[in-house]
């Protein structure tokens, strides 16, 4: 069976408080998926405390729905600094074009710069963002795994 691509009859919009649950469940999932050996489950506080301080400081969290109002992905980013924090789709949506719909909206919130951090050993990602015209730009280590991250970024052609 395919995966469900993304569609026009998609709807993106502000997350409100009732969306956490969804949040919070397609967050795990999808991390389950990408590194089965970390128990994610125990970290749904830790992302909703994160969510909520990036929120406080000026990024915003969008809410991707598909047409049957079910949460397919989210992305959270700061239009100030273009820092892309948290960028989730629902494991049965990989590679259906719902990430590349966020990156989307990501763009439409900074426009000139995005900048981000991923798991180098994360090959699946970087190919995606790689493909989308990202860059890698320099080194880091995951605050919470201690995982090597390739920062990367982005910038309109020409910019």
């Amino acid at each position: 069976m395919n995966a469900p691509t993304a569609q026009a009859s998609l709807n993106l919009r502000l997350r409100v408080d009732g969306d956490w649950p969804f949040i919070l469940d397609l967050w795990v999932a999808a991390w389950r998926v990408t590194y089965p050996e970390i128990d994610f489950e125990e970290r749904r506080d830790w992302l909703r405390r994160r969510i909520r301080e990036l929120e406080a400081t000026g990024s915003v969290t969008l809410c991707l729905f598909d047409a049957q109002s079910t949460l397919a992905g989210f992305v959270v980013i700061n239009p100030a600094d273009g820092w892309l924090d948290q960028i989730c789709v629902a494991p049965d949506r990989f590679g259906a074009g719902f990430g590349a719909s966020l990156l989307s909206a990501a763009r439409n919130v900074s426009p000139r710069l995005i900048r981000l951090d991923v798991n180098a050993d994360n090959a699946r990602a970087i190919r995606f963002y790689e493909h989308d015209g990202f860059s890698r730009v320099g080194r880091g280590a995951n605050t919470l795994s201690g995982r090597e991250t390739v920062m990367m970024e982005w910038r309109p052609q020409g910019a």
